[in-house]
C-alpha cells in the first residue's frame, strides 16, 4: 500500500490551493493534508468542504507533518518561520514555493531543517498546466526530492536545476513568462479592436490562435521552433512582412533584455529577504 505522508501547507493562497486540488485529483487522501490560513475564511471553508483539515495553528500543524510546504508570501517567511524555529525538522521534508527565498536563508530560519527543496511554479499550475523549477542540495535525501517532484507534478511538469542560481533563470523563463505572453496577446487584441472587431471577438481570435500555436509546438517536439515559424512564413507574404517589423524593432533583443531584468530582480529579492 502506498504511503501518503502527512502534508502541511503553511499558507493556502491560489498556488497552494491549486496544488492541493491537483493532489486530490491524483488520489492523495484529504485526511493526510493540513492547510493553515489565518486570514482567508472563504478559502478555509472551501478546503474544509473537500475534507482538508484547517483547524490547526501553524506550530501544531508543522509538528504533526512529515512534509511541510512553505506557501506564504516571501516577505512573510521570516515572521512565519520564527514561530517554528524550535521545532525539530531533522525528520521532516520542507518544500518552499516562495520566490526569492534561498535555501541558505531557509536554513537560517529553520536551523534543524536538512531536507529542503526549493520550487518555482508558475500560474498555469492553477489549471494543471504548470511548469515548476526544482532545486535541492546534493545532501537532501532522495525521498524528499521524489516527493517534491510528485507534489508539483500534480499541477503540471517539473524541471530540476543543478545550481540554485538557475532558479532565478527559471523565474524569467517560466515563472514570469505567462505575463509576457498575456502582454503580447493584449497588444494583438487592442490592434484587432482598432480594426473594428468587438473586444469579445478580438479576444476569441487572439486566444485561439495562441492556444493553437502552443498545441502545435507541443504536438511536434522534434521540430525546432524556428522551423515551425518558417512553415507559416511564405516568402514575400503577409507573415514575412509582419516578422520583418518585429526584426526591425529588435524583438529578440528586447525579449532577452526583459528576461535578464527579471533575473536581476530575483537576485535582488534574495538579498533583501
Amino acid at each position: 500500500m502506498k504511503h501518503y505522508p502527512l502534508l502541511t501547507f503553511l499558507g493556502s493562497g491560489n498556488m497552494a490551493y491549486a496544488i492541493i486540488q491537483g493532489l486530490l485529483k491524483s488520489g492523495y487522501p484529504a485526511s493526510q493534508i493540513i492547510a493553515c490560513n489565518k486570514s482567508n475564511i472563504v478559502r478555509r471553508q472551501a478546503l474544509q468542504a473537500v475534507g482538508i483539515n484547517t483547524n490547526f495553528a501553524n506550530k501544531e500543524a508543522v509538528k504533526r507533518a512529515e512534509v511541510v510546504v512553505l506557501a506564504v508570501k516571501p516577505q512573510m517567511m521570516a515572521e512565519v518561520c520564527a514561530e517554528l524555529a524550535d521545532i525539530d525538522f531533522s525528520h521532516k521534508s520542507v518544500i518552499s514555493i516562495a520566490a526569492g527565498v534561498s535555501v541558505a536563508r531557509l536554513e537560517q530560519l529553520l536551523p534543524t531543517a536538512t531536507n529542503i527543496v526549493r520550487s518555482m511554479p508558475n500560474t498555469p499550475s492553477l489549471i494543471g498546466e504548470g511548469m515548476t523549477g526544482l532545486f535541492a542540495k546534493k545532501s537532501v535525501n532522495s525521498t524528499a526530492c521524489r516527493f517534491a517532484e510528485e507534489l508539483m507534478s500534480a499541477v503540471g511538469k517539473c524541471y530540476w536545476v543543478e545550481q540554485e542560481q538557475q532558479i532565478n533563470h527559471i523565474i524569467a523563463i517560466t515563472g514570469s513568462s505567462p505575463a509576457y505572453f498575456f502582454h503580447f496577446m493584449e497588444a494583438m487584441q487592442q490592434s484587432a479592436i482598432q480594426m473594428g472587431f468587438s473586444e469579445t471577438d478580438a479576444r476569441l481570435l487572439v486566444q485561439q490562435a495562441a492556444v493553437g500555436a502552443a498545441k502545435l509546438v507541443e504536438a511536434n517536439p522534434n521540430i525546432p521552433l524556428a522551423t515551425l515559424r518558417e512553415n507559416v512564413t511564405s516568402k514575400g507574404g503577409t507573415t514575412a512582412q509582419a516578422l520583418a517589423v518585429f526584426e526591425q524593432k529588435q524583438l529578440a533583443q528586447t525579449v532577452d533584455q526583459a528576461m535578464w531584468a527579471a533575473i536581476h530582480r530575483a537576485e535582488e529579492m534574495e538579498q533583501q529577504l
